[in-house]
């Protein structure tokens, strides 16, 4: 695939899903992965807590012996019957016991991440609770003028397998790269500056749009509502998931 399709010419780039993330992150110095509903929401929670974060793809057959290599509890998939359960919710994240580490299955933002962690020296995860923060951390760790960022949006997936772009992913990447700019960050590409004006259009109207855009209605009507309604809490952790060779952690 050309160059331009991978945004080579600006500094700053935004694309959809693991083949577009691997496209604009080669040569990056920074790959920010934003998967809102839920697994870099759930992230965030998560290493607020002090918990170690393994991400991993889902429905990998290996991910309980992967957990027990790790010496990690694993996270199920969403149970209605048993909101509780350890799983890809951020309520069950939550409200669980003490957890030191945990691997974190997910089709999109997880399965994303594990994939650009041999490709990419910094990954981090990234949704509108810590989207600023992100920013922030990026202007004060890296050098506007040299630095290359990737912002991948995780989107969704079809019944089919092909690739759902999900409004509440444009969000997020839009938050952060919205952020960027009010640090003068240059070189945006085209499709980062549109996801940017994107975030603008909803700001302050963040939690009416999770509740009512499809990712939202779907979890809502699976009974997993507080789920979206912690999506919707912008702005409230400065805590950046930093994906180290442990997991990940809390960026420094």
């Amino acid at each position: 695939m050309s160059s331009a399709a991978g945004q080579s010419r600006h500094q700053v780039r935004f694309e959809w899903g693991s083949t577009g993330g691997m496209l604009i992150a080669e040569r990056a110095d920074v790959a920010v992965v934003v998967d809102v509903l839920s697994f870099s929401t759930t992230l965030s929670v998560a290493v607020d807590r002090g918990i170690v974060v393994l991400p991993y793809p889902a429905g990998r057959p290996d991910a309980a012996s992967y957990a027990a290599q790790h010496r990690a509890d694993l996270a199920a998939t969403r149970d209605r019957s048993d909101p509780e359960r350890l799983s890809l919710s951020p309520a069950s994240i939550r409200a669980a016991g003490v957890i030191d580490r945990l691997v974190l299955p997910s089709p999109n933002g997880s399965a994303i991440s594990h994939g650009l962690a041999p490709q990419v020296t910094t990954v981090v995860g990234a949704c509108l609770r810590n989207a600023v923060a992100v920013a922030n951390w990026i202007a004060r760790e890296h050098d506007a003028e040299t630095a290359t960022i990737a912002v991948v949006a995780a989107g969704e997936r079809w019944p089919d397998g092909s690739l759902r772009p999900a409004v509440e992913d444009l969000w997020g990447a839009g938050a952060v790269l919205a952020a960027l700019e009010d640090h003068d960050w240059p070189g945006l590409s085209p499709e980062a500056a549109m996801a940017a004006d994107a975030y603008r259009l909803v700001a302050g109207r963040e939690q009416s749009h999770l509740r009512a855009c499809a990712s939202g209605l779907e979890l809502i009507e699976g009974g997993f509502g507080a789920d979206v309604d912690i999506a919707a809490e912008v702005g409230s952790t400065t805590v950046v998931p930093l994906l180290s060779d442990r997991g990940f952690i809390a960026a420094p």
